[in-house]
């Protein structure tokens, strides 16, 4: 192996970095899990999709989340006082 396949593997057993893995790991599946569940229950199947396949480390589940589940979720308020 060369030197900087050495350095490679010496970062990743390294705890702090395990740790911080885990960490991103956990806090991506939170907000994944928030976001296909809204997007599932608002009918969103392209948001579902795009959430389920690209994986953002909870990026762009949180800007579904904060900004485009609102859009929506107006929408159908508006659609059921007409």
């Amino acid at each position: 192996m060369d030197s900087q396949t050495t350095a490679i593997i010496n970062i990743l057993n390294d705890p702090k970095y395990t740790l911080l893995f885990l960490v991103l790991l956990i806090w991506g599946l939170i907000w994944k899990g928030i976001a296909l569940w809204r997007a599932a229950k608002n009918g969103q199947r392209n948001w579902f999709i795009a959430m389920l396949v690209v994986n953002t480390f909870g990026i762009l589940e949180m800007a579904y989340i904060f900004y485009f589940n609102k859009k929506s979720t107006a929408v159908k308020k508006d659609e059921k006082t007409n």
